[in-house]
């Protein structure tokens, strides 16, 4: 069974569509998503009415990225702050003014029911951002540091690519997996367009919710599928620039 990770979405349901009819992968194929599913473009709405008639057809496991719990918080109880509305949440707001009562509760359950982390039996752990636990994301006496943490990217950026899993200098959350997978830090902020790793971590947030690409990848091959940069099927938005 083919096993495929897809990273931030922000929005781009245009995008989304995009890279699934591209990728055309067969019945069977489990699909993770590693969250941040809106704020952004302005059919963050439509991406979840997608992803829920996705779901009821696929095999999918859905994370939580921080951008999903301010919309739920927002849907649930109308909190909000002016730091959110600026960082994509307004477009949110705007997008599920459209929608009746029925349809956000529909939505409501399905953020609510967004899990942290998800591991397979391959001992590969996806989640949305890292996390700081030398004993796992399980671990976290902060348990939504999952989908805020940026050390565990900055760390395997800045690693010395010499120092072995023996060393005793060697991170020790990196030897609790075969592979980590994430989002959250867009790596076209390092000079990348597609998903990239260092030691055992990939990041598949390839910046959608600025001007680049929703990106997927095969965990076992890596082949890699990626649709048009978003703000190009958006000509009349700005995203989160």
């Amino acid at each position: 069974m083919k096993t495929v990770v897809i990273g931030d979405i922000h929005g781009g349901y245009k995008a989304l569509k995009q890279l699934m009819e591209r990728a055309n992968l067969p019945s069977g194929t489990k699909y993770i998503f590693v969250g941040d599913y809106v704020d952004g473009w302005s059919e963050s709405a439509e991406v979840i009415s997608y992803l829920i008639n996705f779901s009821q057809e696929n095999d999918c496991v859905f994370l939580r990225g921080n951008h999903d719990e301010l919309l739920y918080n927002y849907l649930k109880s109308g909190e909000s702050n002016p730091m959110w509305l600026r960082q994509g949440g307004a477009s949110s707001v705007e997008s599920y003014s459209k929608l009746s009562k029925t349809e956000k509760g529909i939505h409501l359950r399905f953020l609510e029911n967004l899990i942290n982390f998800h591991k397979d039996s391959e001992n590969r752990i996806f989640l949305h951002a890292g996390f700081t636990n030398q004993h796992g994301p399980e671990h976290e006496y902060y348990p939504n540091l999952v989908y805020w943490d940026r050390t565990l990217w900055e760390m395997v950026c800045a690693i010395d690519s010499t120092i072995s899993k023996d060393d005793d200098r060697y991170p020790k959350r990196l030897k609790l997996f075969n592979e980590i997978y994430i989002g959250h830090t867009p790596v076209t902020r390092i000079g990348f367009n597609k998903p990239v790793s260092f030691a055992n971590v990939w990041n598949v947030d390839t910046g959608a919710a600025f001007r680049g690409k929703i990106s997927m990848m095969d965990v076992d091959s890596k082949e890699i599928w990626q649709s048009d940069e978003v703000h190009t099927l958006y000509p009349n938005e700005k995203g989160r620039n």
